[in-house]
């Protein structure tokens, strides 16, 4: 009889314990996250998603003045957060604790980075000339175990300006959208080993003859993205290391995409406006040229999830802006607030939101 008393309070609290970590978990709140990019003096801004009321400003130990570039800003897990310091060649790593986050630690990469993902249990940064993969060692980025210098279609490397963006493809394959005005530009392709690392060296893929810029991307779970060719405001499809197609976006200088299922959010920067796009196994469609205008600005990055879409501007001369919608299954949106970041230009943004259990160990 002792015996199964002691086993059902263990019991007990064992399922107390659990019920715990899921209030714990249900009390988070949804972050956005933007950064400064001080050139100087580097900081990200911590933004409640629900109430658009700002949480945190801290330093990113290290200086911005990155430009022209896309993912500058990558969260992992709702619990990781990573932000590029361009000019100091270091990417800031944060963790999130409760509804704040921390700084854990800065990473040197092999060139000043420009963009960030996760992915195959490492954290990939594209530099300037170079991309780097970091494995991923728990809760924290480990060491470098890879690195490639990126090459142009034309031949060369690229320049100070030209990298925009890296994500992963899938388990094999990390691409880079490298832009080389005024030729096409170029895409990276970037063989990664079984372990995630990168391994080998990139095979460069021309842009389409007759488009121009490939920026910003988002990718399919079967790895085929959508990439925005923004200085001939064009859609392309990628998919097997190759351009399947390009369509017309319909709309200016259409930079910045982020993904909600089978939907694209374009964010097209000189319309100041977004549009929704699918993309197939060989072609594009525009579902809605505007989905939204963005009045207080010409917007410069977002980032969906949670049910959030947030998107960045650098405003119009009374500051710039963080403007949030709410989203449906359909990628339909519906205005949740704006806040005025201040006489700051911002680089990036990302949502993190509630984590399903909060680590007590």
């Amino acid at each position: 009889m002792k015996r199964q008393l002691i086993a059902l309070f263990s019991a007990a609290v064992m399922i107390a314990g659990s019920s715990a970590r899921v209030q714990a978990a249900g009390s988070q709140k949804t972050l956005v996250v933007t950064m400064t990019n001080d050139p100087n003096n580097n900081a990200v801004i911590v933004v409640d998603a629900a109430t658009q009321t700002r949480r945190q400003t801290l330093s990113t130990n290290g200086k911005g003045g990155v430009s022209g570039n896309n993912r500058g800003l990558k969260q992992y897990q709702d619990q990781l957060f990573a932000a590029v310091n361009y000019r100091s060649g270091t990417v800031a790593v944060f963790q999130r604790v409760g509804d704040q986050l921390a700084l854990q630690q800065t990473v040197v990469t092999s060139s000043p980075p420009v963009s960030v993902d996760f992915a195959n249990g490492h954290m990939y940064v594209a530099g300037d000339t170079t991309a780097d993969s970091f494995i991923l060692d728990g809760s924290r980025v480990g060491v470098l175990d890879g690195s490639a210098r990126l090459v142009l279609a034309g031949g060369g490397i690229p320049v100070s300006g030209d990298t925009a963006q890296v994500s992963a493809a899938d388990a094999k394959t990390l691409l880079v959208s490298i832009k080389t005005d005024p030729t096409p530009g170029t895409m990276d392709v970037v063989p990664l080993n079984p372990n995630g690392a990168i391994s080998g060296t990139p095979a460069a893929v021309s842009a389409p003859p007759g488009s121009l810029t490939p920026f910003g991307f988002s990718v399919y779970p079967d790895g085929t993205a959508v990439i925005t060719l923004a200085h001939s405001s064009q859609l392309g499809l990628f998919r097997n290391n190759s351009f399947v197609g390009v369509v017309p976006a319909g709309q200016a200088a259409d930079c910045w995409t982020t993904r909600i299922g089978k939907y694209v959010l374009v964010v097209n920067t000189g319309s100041q406006t977004i549009s929704r796009v699918l993309g197939t196994g060989s072609n594009i469609f525009v579902d809605s040229s505007v989905v939204t205008r963005i009045v207080t600005g010409n917007p410069t990055d977002t980032d969906a999830a949670g049910g959030y879409l947030g998107v960045i501007d650098k405003g119009t001369g009374a500051g710039a802006h963080l403007t949030l919608f709410t989203y449906n299954d359909f990628a339909e949106l519906s205005p949740s607030g704006t806040l005025n970041l201040g006489n700051i230009a911002p680089n990036g943004v990302a949502i993190m939101t509630p984590a399903q259990f909060e680590d007590e160990d």
